[in-house]
């Protein structure tokens, strides 16, 4: 219970508390989340100025969240422990979505645990990252690998290692996905090629690739739902 004398945000803390506990953040605005979520990196500060503060540069919840930590350390009140306790929120998602995909009975091509799994893990990067999701004869999750980071293209992809990582796991049936860091996620000629050959060389093998995904900003591009992947 606030006394008199303490702070004037510490009632509204409080009243923020209170809300969450009876309905979640059903009718929350997007700096009150925010507020909600320093409340515990800052505990004797004004939070209400900095949650905003960090919508105006970052635009939205998802921009504050995929946002690099040193760019977040940059807004005026944001600690750098404050930076990391939001970075630490992003990754934890991140987590919780792999964990939710691999206690999935059932996996097979894009389904939407695998899709916010991969938005929430590669569509806020800066870089392409390149990603073998693998499978058992059931069609269940067994692992996820980072194969290459940075540009995508043949000369890094190569698709008889990514077979002998996919053996190694104990996979029959493979999902890759990219991001594309620029905004669309519309496949390149480079995309196209490398995909081409990544089935090619996993059916020599008995291996099947259900789908090639590229997530962006702007959403994601299936190559099996394109009709490109049968």
């Amino acid at each position: 219970m606030p006394q008199r004398d303490d702070p004037h945000y510490v009632g509204h803390r409080q009243r923020l508390r209170e809300r969450f506990i009876k309905t979640g953040f059903e009718g929350f605005r997007d700096y009150e989340v925010l507020e909600m979520m320093l409340f515990y990196a800052l505990p004797r500060r004004d939070v209400k100025p900095i949650a905003k503060d960090l919508l105006k540069k970052f635009k939205n919840l998802r921009g504050v969240m995929e946002a690099p930590q040193e760019e977040l350390a940059g807004v005026n009140g944001i600690s750098e422990s404050a930076a990391t306790f939001i970075t630490a929120l992003k990754g934890m998602t991140v987590l919780y979505l792999r964990d939710k995909l691999m206690d999935e009975q059932a996996v097979i091509s894009s389904t939407g645990a695998l899709l916010d799994y991969c938005h929430a893990a590669m569509s806020g990067l800066r870089d392409e990252q390149f990603r073998a999701i693998y499978l058992n004869s059931q069609n269940q999750v067994i692992g996820d690998e980072v194969i290459q980071e940075g540009t995508v293209n043949q000369s890094v992809v190569y698709p008889r290692k990514v077979m002998e990582r996919a053996l190694r796991q104990g996979a029959t049936a493979l999902i890759f996905v990219h991001n594309h860091p620029g905004g669309s996620s519309k496949p390149s000629r480079e995309d196209e090629l490398i995909t081409r050959d990544l089935v090619d060389v996993a059916r020599t093998l008995d291996i099947t690739v259900h789908d090639h995904l590229i997530v962006s900003r702007e959403g994601y591009y299936s190559f099996r739902e394109s009709g490109k992947i049968k």
